[in-house]
């Protein structure tokens, strides 16, 4: 009988803990379970990165804003083409020989006023870019912000090229022509015709001055936006908001 006395009581104290154990181990099992339930919600919900998609995409068109302001306040201020060796508007190819031989009889002058001219027309035309690139940052899609954050240094400046060329072209030209008007581009250029071998050159080679001042004006554009986008991608010092820290400082 005292045998039995003593189970009994072992078992009376036994059990209630066992089962405290075990619960114990449930619980904890289950916490583990929650919090991997919770970061795989987590993980469906954000990007590889640990970027969700809405930061991803604020982020890309902040940086696209900024760097496209600064490409256009760069580009569209007095000697913004000109003194910018990378960008600087030259005689077209087809008459650099005409234009070095004008310089050897000494009209270097004239072809001296019609480079200034052209880059002076640029970089009256370059500010109507601002509006048109705006517009093509608030048409980015999540896949076109993604493919921008994994492509290569300029993938934005070939999102904008892709984006905004055809309608940067009708912006620039009216601009393009008036400015060549005013600044005497024409009155140079329609001297230039003067010589003979500029003349045969151009009308055989179906040349457009407009044409050339409003392609040349927008390479130069994309050029400095390049330059731009590869800053905020690799410089710390160009990432100037937290946003973009935490967008492209994932990347480095």
């Amino acid at each position: 009988m005292r045998t039995s006395s003593l189970a009994q009581k072992a078992a009376s104290i036994l059990i209630p803990a066992l089962v405290s154990v075990v619960a114990l181990q449930v619980c904890e099992a289950q916490s583990t379970l929650d919090k991997i339930f919770h970061r795989a919600k987590a993980a469906r919900s954000t990007t590889p990165s640990g970027l969700t998609n809405d930061k991803i995409v604020a982020g890309l068109k902040e940086a696209l804003t900024i760097s496209t302001r600064k490409a256009v306040t760069s580009t569209g201020r007095p000697n913004g083409f000109l003194e910018n060796e990378a960008i600087k508007i030259l005689l077209p190819d087809k008459l650099r020989k005409v234009g070095n031989g004008m310089r050897l009889i000494g009209m270097g002058s004239q072809v001296d006023a019609l480079e200034v001219g052209m880059n002076r027309a640029a970089e009256q035309a370059t500010p109507a870019a601002k509006q048109i690139f705006l517009d093509a940052v608030t048409r980015m899609s999540f896949a076109d912000a993604r493919q921008i954050l994994s492509g290569g240094d300029t993938a934005a400046t070939d999102y904008f090229k892709r984006q905004s060329s055809g309608q940067l072209s009708e912006a620039f030209a009216p601009i393009v022509h008036q400015a060549m008007e005013n600044v005497g581009v024409v009155r140079q250029y329609d001297q230039l015709m003067k010589n003979p071998m500029a003349a045969r050159v151009v009308a055989s080679q179906n040349f457009d001055i407009d044409d050339y001042v409003v392609g040349k004006t927008i390479d130069g554009l994309f050029y400095v936006m390049a330059q731009e986008e590869a800053k905020i991608r690799k410089d710390p010092m160009a990432q100037t908001t937290s946003l973009l820290k935490e967008v492209f400082g994932k990347r480095q």
